[in-house]
């Protein structure tokens, strides 16, 4: 059985309980479902304390990091001193859109490495073309325990850098991608049970499903290519990645 640790079941078609149930079918044992804001942090909490196989992160976007009020974040704690809510984030920094000023998205990013470092929380961290800052943000903000790079995209020496900071590697559906040899180079230098695997439905779907939306299940096509990377059977990847995804979130006992 796999995890996916990062997904956005309000985008998808369906009721939560249906996509869990689904996943469940596909081979997924347990879902993390990304809060990006106030209302879907909420959505996910809410969804995760009544249905099983489910936990929620509570967080604002990079994109959203302008409108992180001393307000928001007191909601913020409050999610986050819930037990189902396992994460903080989806937060980082993101260079790529820039749709908040880069003082305001370190700022935001800052904010939520305290609370997650406060409240004994892991930390899902966005990084788009911002990787040198992110690492500086984590070093002079001081990391929670537990910190996971969501969806990344970075080359084999960044990827090697997260691994020795102690830190997690999530890979996604852009490893499958024809066109992202680097992704594998990345895949390559990380051990298996320093990197967790993710699917971040509705997006990123893996080869081949590229350009239809991506649902939880399809983590097993990433799981495939991570196995096919470091030349051990899929079975292997699924035990590392799932051992590793609980002890990131103290997912509840037993996964699988």
């Amino acid at each position: 059985m796999l995890v996916d640790t990062h997904c956005h079941l309000y985008l998808l078609d369906g009721s939560t309980g249906e996509l869990v149930a689904q996943a469940r079918a596909e081979g997924v044992a347990h879902l993390v479902d990304v809060g990006v804001d106030l209302p879907s942090s909420r959505q996910v909490a809410d969804d995760a304390a009544r249905l099983g196989s489910l936990s929620a992160t509570a967080g604002v976007h990079p994109h959203d990091a302008s409108l992180l009020t001393a307000g928001v974040l007191d909601e913020l704690r409050r999610l986050l001193e819930r037990p189902e809510v396992v994460a903080a984030g989806e937060t980082g920094l993101d260079y790529h859109y820039d749709n908040s000023p880069r003082d305001a998205q370190r700022a935001a990013f800052a904010a939520h490495v305290r609370l997650a470092r406060e409240l004994d929380k892991a930390l899902v961290v966005h990084c788009r073309e911002a990787f040198e800052d992110v690492v500086a943000v984590l070093e002079a903000t001081g990391p929670p325990e537990r910190v996971v790079f969501h969806c990344f995209t970075g080359d084999a020496e960044q990827a090697a850098r997260v691994v020795e900071a102690g830190w997690l590697v999530s890979f996604s559906g852009t490893v499958t991608f024809r066109n992202a040899p680097g992704q594998r180079a990345a895949c390559a230098v990380v051990p298996l049970d320093r990197m967790v695997l993710e699917t971040d439905s509705p997006y990123l779907s893996p080869h081949p499903y590229r350009g239809r939306p991506n649902r939880p299940g399809r983590v097993a096509v990433t799981a495939a290519t991570v196995a096919a990377v470091h030349g051990v059977p899929v079975e292997e990847v699924a035990r590392a990645t799932t051992a590793t995804a609980s002890r990131a979130f103290r997912l509840p006992a037993p996964v699988g």
